[in-house]
């Protein structure tokens, strides 16, 4: 079976959001577009509490972009973004979630934070959708959403060590910062991923 992930399309990762990526909705009608050729949809949810680690409010002193140490590993600090109940947490509206059969959240642990869909930073708590894709049978996994260079991405590499074959749909996903998504790409393609176009899904 082949499945569509659908990464965090939530306000505050699209323009005038807390962090927002740059033309993010504009892959939105690609998103909404491709649905109908998978036989599952799922999508993962950034759903952070207040107190989050990896906020730069809650270190004195920090600011946006600077980094630390968060559960043993290197953070980065993020402005609050997609905290659990806010406006900005929620999927867009422009979204269509009718086919999408579960979704799995993810960062609610302040103390780690967590960009892939299917483990924290550190790999210690699963959220449980590598379980549920496997118990749906699923053999290919397609992935779109932002950011790319960071939750899409993250999720595409958990994707392939967990043994799926993994495709990363470019035009459905946009980075938060071109050259880190240059690397990003570069990683997922030498861990034996795919990367194409919506027009190349065919089944």
């Amino acid at each position: 079976m082949n499945a569509l992930l659908l990464t965090d399309v939530q306000y505050d990762f699209l323009p005038g959001g807390a962090l927002e990526v740059t033309d993010g909705d504009l892959i939105i009608p690609i998103l909404n577009q491709i649905q109908k050729k998978f036989e599952l949809v799922v999508a993962t949810q950034d759903w952070h509490p207040k107190d989050h680690g990896s906020f730069a409010s809650n270190h004195k002193g920090k600011n946006p972009f600077d980094t630390t140490l968060l559960g043993g590993l290197d953070q980065i600090l993020w402005p609050d973004h997609c905290v659990q109940g806010e406006k900005g947490a929620e999927f867009s509206s422009q979204l269509n979630m009718h086919a999408v059969e579960a979704v799995f959240r993810k960062g609610t642990d302040p103390g780690i934070d967590s960009y892939s869909g299917f483990f924290d930073n550190g790999k210690k708590k699963s959220t449980g959708l590598g379980d549920f894709l496997k118990g749906r049978g699923v053999m290919r996994v397609f992935l779109g959403g932002l950011a790319a260079d960071f939750c899409v991405g993250f999720t595409a590499l958990d994707a392939l060590e967990l043994g799926f074959d993994t495709t990363l749909i470019e035009d459905a996903t946009k980075p938060i910062d071109q050259n880190g998504w240059n690397n990003m790409k570069q990683t997922i393609l030498e861990k034996g991923g795919n990367i194409i176009s919506s027009s190349g899904i065919g089944f």
